[in-house]
């Protein structure tokens, strides 16, 4: 919501004429951006200088400023011939400008031969065409004049973005506009920045109780003794250390072969089908044949209810309780554990498994470079703890209470950012086409 200095408005607008932009202050003007940007295609005769990317949610950034630590800057051979771009120039890249891939770059650099780069002539003031042409209004306009069958493919090429119609205002008020769209959106993000700071503390705080909950009970005054196991360290007296094996009456991963796709009778899930939260989806996994279903169902790919499903590849150590009577199959990336209902408490198992304690365990014996993963195995052979029933559904109880308040209080971090990501576009929106008027005397608020 605009605050009451922020909905001050012009004292008369005008007509456009253009059926998606209806009206802007009479002192402003529209001219097609082929008067007020050039093409420019000057290229780099050695690859040397800074790798340039864009995107819908940075704009232009330094490549070498997001990629990890062993991670190729690029899968180039060679970067000769490349665009250089200058401070100030307009980056495009035209097969995604309609999602907002574009930006002034704040730097000097080189990019991608396929990107569009525009230099702005006199009547522009660069920053200000940055937030303009990434507004929804302006995205909008380039889906529209882009070309190509599908949306992911649709090309927006020089001769359809001049053909644009721009807002221009007087050189003063982009200033102006500009200057004071970076103060509130800094401000803005650093607000954002605050909360999502403030998920992460909350999550580890949840992880650093629910930890010591699954791994030294919930009575501090509780009699400890020496695990045997040096990283391990103290547990409560009554309790005993054992592998996962011995309190399951199975472990096993799913389908070694490809599923046959020929037609579509049975969800056929894997770990991308588990999300974060423990919930399993069966509407967006791909489903498989009655004949490969029934073949998979006799090998023991089917879980059952009252299953856990484990994912040893990609996102090692996510979990989900099988809650349902549905019947599915599973992929090689997730491992159904059974557990002993003598042994173990369903969904005490389900978080200890998901805890620090597993995760330090699985981190310690990943393989693989571009896929981490961990064999069955050394999931069978996972160290647990072995304690009575009644105190695990005490801890369980404990734990859902922790999970339920933390995750609570991150859905209203959430929804707040929400609200600043949407005041935040509003605020852009409304200054760029004249909605408000700018003051200067709002700068220094």
């Amino acid at each position: 919501m605009l605050t009451s200095s922020e909905s001050s408005s012009y004292e008369s607008y005008k007509v456009t004429g253009i059926s998606w932009l209806q009206s802007i202050p009479v002192s402003w003007e529209l001219k097609r951006f082929k008067f007020l940007i050039s093409e420019v295609n000057e290229r780099s005769e050695n690859g040397e200088d800074c790798l340039l990317s864009v995107s819908q949610y940075t704009g232009v950034t330094r490549k070498s400023d997001k990629i990890n630590d062993g991670d190729l800057l690029t899968n180039a051979e060679s970067l000769e011939g490349y665009k250089r771009v200058k401070k100030g120039d307009l980056v495009s890249n035209i097969m995604l400008a309609w999602n907002g891939s574009l930006g002034v770059s704040p730097f000097d650099g080189i990019t991608s031969p396929a990107y569009g780069i525009y230099r702005f002539g006199s009547e522009c003031i660069d920053r200000f065409y940055h937030y303009l042409l990434r507004t929804e209004l302006y995205k909008a306009e380039f889906k529209r004049r882009s070309t190509g069958v599908i949306e992911s493919r649709l090309r927006l090429y020089t001769d359809d973005f001049f053909d644009i119609v721009g807002i221009v205002p007087p050189i003063n008020e982009q200033t102006l506009i500009a200057n004071f769209l970076d103060k509130k959106t800094a401000q803005i993000d650093e607000a954002i920045a605050i909360k999502e700071q403030q998920i992460s503390l909350l999550k580890e705080r949840k992880q650093i109780i629910i930890q010591q909950a699954v791994t030294q009970g919930l009575d501090p005054n509780m009699p400890m003794k020496d695990s045997g196991v040096d990283w391990i360290g103290k547990i409560p007296e009554h309790w005993n250390v054992m592998r996962l094996k011995m309190g399951t009456r199975k472990i096993t991963d799913g389908a070694h072969i490809s599923p046959d796709l020929s037609e579509e009778k049975h969800p056929f899930v894997s770990t991308v089908n588990v999300d974060e939260h423990g919930n399993i989806d069966l509407k967006n996994c791909i489903y498989t044949s009655q004949s490969c279903y029934k073949y998979l169902v006799k090998t023991g790919c089917s879980p059952i209810k009252g299953d856990i499903l484990f994912s040893k590849d990609g996102t090692v150590g996510r979990t989900a309780i099988v809650d349902f009577e549905d019947s599915f199959v599973i992929a090689s990336s997730l491992v159904i554990v059974r557990a002993k209902k003598e042994v173990f408490d369903l969904e005490y198992l389900n978080f200890l498994l998901r805890s620090e304690h597993i995760k330090q365990q699985t981190d310690a014996v990943l393989s693989g470079s571009a896929l981490r993963r961990i064999s069955l195995l050394k999931i069978s052979n996972l160290l647990l703890f072995r304690i009575p029933i009644d105190e695990q559904i005490k801890i369980n109880k404990y734990c859902y209470g922790i999970e339920l308040e933390v995750k609570e209080a991150v859905d209203i971090q959430n929804k707040q950012i929400e609200k600043l990501k949407e005041y935040k576009t509003t605020l852009i929106n409304s200054a760029v086409t004249g909605k408000i008027k700018i003051t200067p005397e709002m700068i220094d608020e």
